[in-house]
């Protein structure tokens, strides 16, 4: 385990690398978004104009949405965090059924069960994105039925992922600890034991 930095009434919880991925991931996924908002909303799009210059913009950060999660595997920080998103424990069944979930009696890790769901399904939406994006992009690559679905596909899981976004900024803003603790790396030692007890426990 990595010892955390502790100075008496902080920890530190994401290193610059990882902090690095996150804003990087984020300001590539609101590119997309927005400009998938410009290019299917037709009264902005109007108002924009330059549709294929919005839609070079779209594809170009939709390629490069992979970049920051692949360059982040260069820092063990951010490998062993991948480890922790990936492993769901009894815990995280237990506290994903509870009403009462932030009353601080279960036993949280560095990543509660929503976050890891979270991971998850951000990161399975940036693969099924790329690929459907691929298809209706390089018209020539498969038929016409494909790009069809390819189509379909893509703009259902853009939905998706637009609220999944939606959904995680309402928990940012609800919780200034957590966000404190992505912009600095550092958080209370209160906030921590409350929210993420069993963390704090195993690295000390």
């Amino acid at each position: 385990m990595t010892p955390v930095s502790d100075t008496g009434s902080t920890l530190a919880r994401f290193t610059p690398a990882e902090r690095w991925v996150h804003r990087s991931l984020g300001l590539l996924m609101g590119t997309c978004l927005l400009t998938a908002f410009v290019l299917y909303y037709g009264p902005i799009s109007l108002a924009v104009g330059h549709r294929h210059t919005v839609e070079l913009v779209h594809v170009a950060a939709g390629y490069a949405l992979p970049g920051p999660l692949l360059l982040g595997l260069l820092s063990s920080a951010y490998r062993r965090d991948i480890e922790v998103l990936n492993r769901f424990s009894r815990e995280d069944w237990r506290w994903l059924r509870s009403k009462n979930r932030r009353d601080g009696s279960f036993d949280v890790g560095k990543f509660n069960a929503g976050q890891k769901l979270n991971a998850a399904l951000t990161a399975g939406s940036v693969v099924v994105l790329v690929g459907t994006g691929t298809l209706m992009f390089w018209t020539g690559l498969v038929r016409l039925s494909w790009r069809t679905g390819a189509t379909f596909v893509h703009d259902w899981f853009a939905l998706g992922l637009g609220l999944l976004v939606l959904g995680h900024l309402w928990f940012a803003i609800s919780d200034p600890e957590a966000r404190e603790g992505m912009r600095t790396g550092l958080v209370s030692r209160r906030w921590a034991e409350r929210e993420h007890r069993a963390w704090v426990r195993s690295e000390k």
